[in-house]
């Protein structure tokens, strides 16, 4: 029996009519039929998944294997059941809501075999505005190393791994984690992989953003989250001893999932899950964030970080309403040293020290933090943006205030300072935001970009307090895009552009009308 070149393991669970794009790109992959072996695991599906599962079987019995069980609760089991069942020379998971370039595993393989690499990653793009990280896909690279690149970043576990290490380490998904089970294992591999490379010539991977956006990582609550990140930065605490490569991972999971547990949604929170969060997040960085850590985290994060681990849930709240209700807190400024002047700040009964509020190294970032006033459609012309800084200093700090969407940068229309501040408006024009749209479509941050002490601060726009989401249908040759203005959970302003699909039509249609259409 032949051993195939790469086994496809796809945990499944609810996921038409995504599944069908998925599991076809799976089977029209160059690399052929007969070098690819599926490994579908029905993880208790209700939804018409399992019989779409069962039909590609029957389509393809040399290459489709398709396992039910029941309900898990999360992808861990069904993946580590497709572990079990996996026979070909390198694995890969993918998403059973995504789906792969029809170059992608041809292209993997032939790139694992000839640098002898254990872990190969292809370039992930997003669909349907799903935000990718996109550093560690910067350019092609045989040798990526963990610590001293853009790699924690990436560590979903959409690549290829090298069976024979999967299998020597025994590398598992940890199953008592509903949210980032694959992190622990990617980690891990790239730990212990004598060769991790990266491929940035193709898009490889497309990751869907669910128009019902009901998987498990959209649902997941607080404390489950609050959870995973114990046993995540637990897990590489004891995997790597302490130091600067600790550190570059953990960097990440202090930024991304434990800071996002202190976001402005943790205003809605009961009260009893407030403290039990502040109570978790400060235990977690009284044990492992260093000073190295602080010094690298976004200033949001690193205030709130410190409120929950100096202070108590009150103070936290306070920082955060800060943030998510009263807007910009002015700056203290002594001499050539800028703080950042949020609630707490040389508070005697917190004793917080200083350097969590200091952004001396980032003063030109901070001068373009403004809120957004306005922002509205221009027809289809432009998008117009009035945003508002609290110095009235801005114009001397800053030889010039530009709005940018992204990598479009818009025209300044005027900059008028008052007594309490800097108002900014600009005009950014819809055709430039088309020009770079994928087939998946963009999600664009929109951001401050000042000119002030001999460099460029960016820093994204601060949404409206009470955003209310407009939409605006352009045409870019023969296809339609929508483009929506909103806010992210960050609370900045953002642009989404997006084709107009059927598949789009008609879960609109479905969100509109009532059950039965009508």
């Amino acid at each position: 029996m032949t051993v195939p070149d790469v086994t496809v393991i796809t945990a499944v669970y609810n996921t038409m009519p995504y599944l069908t794009r998925c599991l076809t790109s799976l089977v029209e992959q160059t690399i052929g039929r007969d070098r690819l072996e599926v490994i579908a695991v029905d993880d208790g599906s209700t939804d018409g998944s399992g019989p779409e599962l069962d039909r590609f079987a029957r389509l393809y019995p040399g290459t489709v294997k398709v396992v039910h069980q029941p309900n898990s609760g999360g992808p861990a089991a069904p993946s580590n059941r497709g572990l079990e069942l996996a026979t070909g020379r390198y694995v890969f998971f993918v998403g059973s809501d995504d789906y792969l370039g029809p170059q992608a595993l041809q292209r993997l393989v032939t790139a694992a075999d000839r640098w002898e690499s254990d872990v190969v990653l292809g370039r992930l793009v997003g669909v349907n505005s799903r935000y990718i990280h996109q550093a560690i896909y910067a350019e092609s690279s045989a040798d990526v190393d963990l610590f001293g690149s853009a790699l924690p970043w990436s560590l979903s576990n959409t690549k290829l791994f090298r069976r024979e290490l999967v299998e020597r380490h025994g590398l598992r998904y940890p199953e008592d984690m509903p949210v980032g089970s694959d992190q622990p294992f990617t980690i891990e591999a790239c730990v212990r992989a004598r060769r991790v490379s990266v491929l940035a010539d193709y898009d490889y991977y497309y990751a869907v953003r669910r128009l019902n956006a009901r998987n498990i990582t959209y649902r997941s609550r607080h404390l489950e989250r609050l959870r995973c990140a114990e046993e995540l930065v637990t897990f590489v605490a004891g995997l790597v001893e302490p130091g600067p490569n600790r550190d570059a991972v953990l960097l990440r999971h202090f930024t991304w999932e434990v800071a996002k547990l202190l976001e402005n949604d943790f205003l809605q929170l009961d009260r009893t899950v407030q403290d039990q969060v502040v109570a978790g997040v400060r235990t977690l960085t009284e044990a492992h964030l260093t000073d190295r850590i602080r010094d690298r985290l976004p200033i949001e994060a690193r205030v709130r970080l410190a409120a929950a681990r100096y202070g108590d849930t009150d103070h936290l709240l306070a920082v955060i309403r800060q943030d998510a209700e009263l807007g910009i807190p002015l700056a203290v400024i002594e001499g050539e040293r800028w703080y950042a002047g949020y609630p707490g700040f040389r508070d005697p009964r917190l004793r917080i020290p200083d350097c969590w509020y200091e952004i001396t190294d980032t003063a030109a970032d901070w001068v373009a933090r403004l809120d957004t006033v306005s922002a509205a459609f221009e027809g289809s012309r432009a998008l117009l943006v009035t945003a508002r800084s609290p110095r009235p200093d801005l114009p001397e700090l800053a030889s010039s205030v530009r709005l940018a969407a992204g990598d479009v940068t818009g025209e300044t229309l005027s900059t008028v300072a008052d007594a309490t501040g800097t108002t900014v408006r600009a005009r950014i024009p819809l055709d430039r935001l088309l020009e770079g749209a994928g087939p998946g479509g963009e999600l664009r941050t929109v951001q401050a970009l000042a000119n002030a002490f001999g460099t460029t601060g960016a820093a994204a726009l601060r949404g409206a307090r009470r955003p209310v989401p407009q939409r605006a249908v352009l045409r870019r040759g023969a296809r339609l895009h929508v483009l929506t203005i909103t806010t992210n959970h960050k609370g900045q302003l953002v642009i989404a552009v997006a084709p107009v699909t059927p598949r789009r039509l008609m879960a609109r249609l479905r969100r509109r009308l009532p059950l039965g259409g009508k």
